[in-house]
């Protein structure tokens, strides 16, 4: 059984014992989530879509790890001498949830 979520404004796709790292939230370390948009649902042959959600459909999971991702680094540069260059960094916060359950 899988199930497609949106959580952070990014849609994921999900098993039973998977981990996955998504946007971090006001959860806790060992804290259980649970995710409730839910878009689909799928069991082999049967899948469930939802129009945007399925209804009653949640998925259950386990926050393992709170991390920072890597620096991803950013230019802006334009050709003209004294004009603009400029180099930023960013990190974005994300944990890490170990799929227990998918129920709907």
């Amino acid at each position: 059984m899988y199930a497609v979520i949106e959580t952070g404004g990014k849609q994921h796709r999900v098993e039973v014992g998977e981990v996955v790292q998504v946007e971090r939230t006001g959860a806790e370390l060992g804290a259980k989530v649970v995710f409730d948009r839910v878009l689909m649902v799928g069991d082999g042959s049967a899948v469930r879509v939802g129009s945007p959600s399925v209804e009653g459909a949640t998925v259950r999971g386990t926050v393992l790890e709170l991390d920072r991702a890597k620096k991803v680094l950013t230019y802006q540069y334009r050709r003209r001498q004294n004009s603009s260059r400029k180099r930023r960094g960013h990190r974005q916060d994300y944990m890490a949830v170990k799929i227990d359950a998918i129920q709907g």
